[in-house]
């Protein structure tokens, strides 16, 4: 049936957005907002909480809760997360800028829920430690993380820290199940080169006869019936 006239061709092909290439399709909407949503709702709780518990933990005795499941204390800490590599202050301030650049950099094709969430806990705990590093003592860029959650038989962390955790195993959950940046997965063999010509699985002697076999046979028995004559 031909189209009204000023209507395009495909406007009754229910089909034609899926012969389409794939740039004609329409793209996933990108989710920066829910990775600035994410970060900074990170980075709001964990700036809030060591605000208070610098505030009222000088002095103070360690809070025990639930039984000693949950000790509330104050420690500073010189290096990564839950107190590793204390004397290397300035590589972990440098690293934790480099990761909010990247970030931040990524985020410009991330179109996937899931990466949104995992960078944006990522973002926000890279950036709540930063913070410390840069403002706090001794000095800039140097500072100490303030470090209050404390769990039995666990090195003592804050908000960012288990932020950072909590990233890292949902960034290994989406890697696992193929996932990219853009909400798509990668499709099964399009990139793997086009396979040989199969082996029969069935022995030599059952292989098809050539055409000049067939008719070899197809003339012995006039042949046969020749030589009785």
């Amino acid at each position: 049936m031909q189209a009204a006239r000023g209507a395009p061709l495909n406007a009754q092909d229910p089909f034609a957005a899926d012969s389409g290439s794939a740039g004609d399709q329409p793209r996933r909407p990108r989710r920066v907002n829910l990775l600035l949503g994410v970060a900074v709702f990170v980075l709001a709780a964990d700036v809030v909480s060591k605000s208070i518990v610098v505030a009222r933990m000088p002095g103070h005795a360690p809070i025990r809760l639930l039984g000693g499941l949950l000790t509330i204390t104050l420690t500073r800490n010189g290096g990564a997360a839950f107190s590793i590599g204390t004397s290397m202050t300035i590589v972990f301030t440098a690293i934790a800028a480099g990761v909010i650049v990247y970030i931040l950099r990524a985020a410009r094709n991330l179109r996937s829920i899931g990466w949104a969430i995992a960078l944006g806990l990522l973002l926000g705990g890279a950036a709540g430690n930063l913070l410390d590093r840069i403002f706090r003592a001794p000095g800039p860029f140097q500072g100490h993380v303030v470090d209050w959650i404390e769990l039995p038989h666990w090195p003592v962390f804050n908000l960012a820290d288990s932020s950072i955790v909590c990233a890292g195993v949902l960034v290994v959950l989406l890697a696992l199940r193929g996932i990219r940046l853009d909400g798509t997965r990668p499709i099964p063999g399009a990139s793997s080169p086009q396979p040989g010509t199969p082996e029969p699985d069935y022995p030599k002697s059952e292989y098809p006869e050539t055409p000049s076999a067939a008719a070899h046979q197809a003339d012995s028995p006039d042949r046969a019936a020749d030589d009785g004559r």
